[in-house]
């Protein structure tokens, strides 16, 4: 019985004994990312503080940008805001941050905003994600984008602002908010080689009433395609970071490695 014993322990041992050198082995593999993520236009900071809570848990670094005149920088809001004040916020955010290696990405209206951060810091960036973002040509404006220099419906623009159903500034905060509409008027600067060669990743939000080949036939994925950029899908709505903030987390985390391939 005394030989029996150390036998029938012997294979808990070695489990016990390995235990630090697989704990060990599991840390190397996790890799610590500093995201910041840009919201879009109305939004602020506070539409993607449930994802950024989860990327923190799982352990990595999360800056979320308030663009001027949004969010709890609302108090700044005026008309002569522009796009490159809104490129400035996050520019400045980095290198105040003293950010390195960055994993950016942009929502919506933070297409524009992140192509013209990458134009001007490249050396400060990891890892670019589109998320269901404008993709901008260089010298290219969100409303160049979707064919129009101008306002269409007249009673959304007043005050030199745009108006959107869903802004209700009179609704307790967080609420979306006015937006300048220099910010969707002036065009974007996308002509740095160094920019040009950074990894993307495109990720489309699929509502349940699209397919994802109604999807692909958009702008911004054909872009996307154009330029080699890795494309992912994830079922959702426009806000999707929303209805699910951990499983777009996930993705986020996992967008990272992706690579480019040769653009077609």
């Amino acid at each position: 019985m005394k030989k029996l014993i150390p036998l029938i322990l012997r294979p808990f041992l070695i489990l016990a004994l390995a235990a630090p050198f697989v704990s060990a082995n599991a840390s190397e593999d996790f890799e610590k990312e500093t995201f910041v993520i840009v919201h879009g236009a109305t939004a602020g900071g506070w539409e993607w503080k449930q994802t950024g809570n989860f990327l923190q848990e799982d352990g990595h670094e999360v800056y979320r940008a308030t663009l001027t005149g949004l969010g709890e920088r609302l108090h700044l809001s005026t008309p002569d805001i522009d796009l490159e004040t809104h490129i400035n916020d996050v520019v400045n955010l980095i290198l105040f941050e003293d950010l390195h290696d960055v994993v950016l990405s942009g929502h919506s209206y933070g297409g524009m905003v992140i192509t013209g951060v990458i134009n001007r810091i490249p050396d400060r960036i990891k890892h670019v994600i589109y998320l269901d973002a404008a993709v901008p040509d260089h010298g290219e404006s969100l409303w160049d984008m979707f064919g129009s220099r101008g306002p269409v419906d007249e009673s959304r623009f007043a005050d030199g602002m745009m108006l959107t159903p869903w802004v209700n500034e009179d609704t307790k905060p967080p609420h979306s908010a006015p937006q300048s509409i220099k910010t969707f008027s002036q065009a974007v600067s996308y002509d740095n080689p160094a920019a040009k060669a950074l990894n993307v990743t495109f990720v489309a939000f699929i509502p349940e009433d699209q397919s994802v080949e109604e999807r692909s036939k958009s702008k911004a994925w054909q872009r996307a395609k154009e330029r080699g950029w890795t494309i992912r899908t994830f079922p959702g709505g426009h806000v999707a970071q929303q209805e699910d903030p951990r499983g777009v987390a996930s993705l986020m985390a996992e967008s990272v490695h992706d690579v480019n391939t040769k653009a077609e």
